[in-house]
């Protein structure tokens, strides 16, 4: 296969530049996406040239390689999603851990002080997840001192931890929640 002179692919790549514009733009619709399609076009084309055989179709050769560029490129934007003013990468961004593992830390030291029948409620009820019924009945006492030693126990934990609410906990908003609702 004999490659095409150099001079004459510029000058053949030249003369199709408005064509391949119309097609770019016939494919994807926005002027700046056909333009910057078809300037990839003459750059591969310019690249891989030895690949031309000189007296095949320029027009169609040329063709081929601007509507394979522009279905690779839908195939890659399939999977992205349009950010523009940065709100959905925010969303999955990752806080850093150091404020939490040491709210955690604060966590165990004030759990530690409390009396063990209010520990043993806060774990039944907000770690387990069991009910106060349930709770009263593993501990063999009623439900209100079930209630009651859990309300003591989350005061005395926020009073040693100098937490007023949940906002004051570290971590992100979700767990902010679940921290202020649960223990």
């Amino acid at each position: 296969m004999s490659a095409l002179p150099h001079d004459e692919l510029q000058r053949g790549l030249a003369e199709l530049i408005p064509n391949l514009r119309a097609f770019a733009r016939s494919l994807c619709g926005a002027p700046d996406r056909a333009d910057d399609l078809v300037q990839e076009t003459l750059v591969k084309a310019w690249r891989y040239q030895s690949q031309f055989a000189a007296g095949s179709n320029l027009k169609a050769w040329l063709f081929t390689i601007l509507r394979n560029a522009y279905l690779s490129e839908r195939r890659k934007r399939k999977f992205e999603v349009e950010d523009v003013d940065g709100s959905l990468a925010e969303g999955l961004s990752v806080r850093g851990e150091q404020l939490g593992h040491m709210d955690f830390l604060d966590f165990q030291n004030a759990f530690a002080r409390l009396p063990a029948e209010q520990k043993e409620a806060l774990v039944l009820i907000g770690a387990e997840g069991f009910s106060y019924e349930e709770a009263a009945l593993m501990c063999g006492c009623a439900v209100g001192t079930v209630k009651s030693r859990v309300n003591r126990g989350r005061a005395r934990l926020a009073e040693l931890m100098g937490v007023e609410s949940g906002a004051d906990l570290g971590g992100d908003e979700r767990s902010v929640r679940h921290a202020s609702s649960g223990v």
